[in-house]
Order: structure tokens, then sequence, then C-alpha cells
């Protein structure tokens, strides 16, 4: 029996079917199949990644590539690994280079940069982000005024439908106010959601002004 097999935990039933390859150390393993994922043997190296004012600390296997770096790092940062540029000795490298093949080593250095197009891209969108809240907040304060003005409707549409005839003068101003919102949502610039709000509230307006209508022609027929 093959001491060696024993110890690994392999029966001496199945021992034939193995093949074994000594490592360096005299240490007696089964040998990897070539389709198998190569990259986590050898030692574990600690490499540490400059990113603007913070250092992080990386610990992976020797023989991993600059993306499983990358992989890593996207924790430790925020940063997608597609979002990221790793740079060693000066020279940007690319994802599939092997980080023991480039010379990195136990307590290497590396730099890590945002990509331009990505923190362009990043700066957009916060861009848009902005302006949409800003659009928000300016609907909804037109919003605002614009449920009082459906409470003047409602009110009137009570007193007409009660039989109370109303001054044509309150028909006239609550149109006017009604118009001034409706010009105020369309000054103000939304894109999204934000213009889906708009376009609520702008519907809004328009009912009350065609409600507004019906009132006044039907206040019409009333006797004070």
């Amino acid at each position: 029996m093959n001491s060696a097999a024993y110890s690994a935990g392999v029966s001496p039933s199945n021992e034939a079917d193995i093949d074994w390859e000594m490592r360096p150390g005299g240490m007696l393993v089964q040998r990897r199949e070539s389709g198998d994922d190569d990259h986590t043997d050898g030692p574990m190296i600690n490499i540490s990644v400059a990113y603007g004012s913070s250092q992080h600390e990386v610990y992976l296997p020797a023989q991993s590539s600059f993306w499983d770096v990358k992989k890593l790092l996207a924790h430790k940062t925020g940063l997608k690994p597609e979002q990221q540029i790793l740079f060693f000795n000066g020279k940007e490298k690319e994802n599939e280079e092997n980080l023991h093949m480039e010379g990195v080593k136990d307590m290497s250095k590396l730099l890590l940069l945002e990509d331009a197009a990505s923190k362009e891209s990043n700066i957009e969108e916060v861009r848009k982000q902005n302006e949409m809240l800003k659009a928000f907040q300016a609907v909804a304060v037109v919003g605002s005024e614009v449920d009082k003005l459906c409470d003047r409707v409602s009110a009137l549409d009570v007193a007409v439908n009660g039989g109370t005839k109303v001054s044509d003068k309150e028909f006239v101003v609550t149109t006017e106010l009604l118009m001034r919102k409706l010009l105020e949502l369309d000054g103000i610039k939304a894109e999204g959601e934000a213009k889906l709000q708009r376009k609520a509230e702008v519907r809004r307006v328009q009912n009350a002004v065609d409600t507004l209508d019906s009132l006044k022609a039907k206040n019409s027929r009333l006797s004070f």
C-alpha cells in the first residue's frame, strides 16, 4: 500500500485509478487535469493597492490575474471591475495578465485609478439625478398650490349644484389662477419619472378648468 496515498485520505481500493505528482518539498498530491483552474495553485501573496488617499490590502494566489485583483477591489472601493485601471511599476496592466509573470510579489504595490470614461459617465448620471430631483421638487410646489385651487373648484361645485348662484368673478379668477399654474408646469424641465409627474399635474389642472367651464354654464341658469 502507498502510505502517502493513504495519508492523503485515499482508500487503497481506488489508489490505482489516481494519477499522482510530486510537488516541491516532497509533497505527493493528485495531479490536476489540464482544464482545471490552475491560477489557485502556488503561494498566496499580499499586495497593497493605492486608490486616492486610501490603501487597500488584497490577499490572493500569486498565479491570479489582474482581473482577479479588480474583482476583489470591487468590494473594497465600490468600483466595478470594468471601471478600474491598475498600474504596476508605472505601466497599465491588462486584465488577463498574470501577477506572477508580471513580477508582482508579496508586498508589491499597485495603483488603482477610475476609468475616465466611467467617471464622466458617473458624473453625468449624478447630474441627471440632481436635475430630476429639482424637477420633482418644482412640480411638488406647484402641485400643492393646485391642491388649494382644486379645493376652491370643489367648493364652487357644491354651491352651484346646491342651487346657490355664484358671482361670475369667482369662475374668472379661479380659471386664471389655474392657467398660471399650467404655465408654471410648462416651464419645468423634466425627464423620466419627473416628467410623468408633471404630466399628471397638467392633466389635473386641465380637468379643473373643464369643471369650472361646466359649472359656470350651469351657474348662469341660476338666479340670485
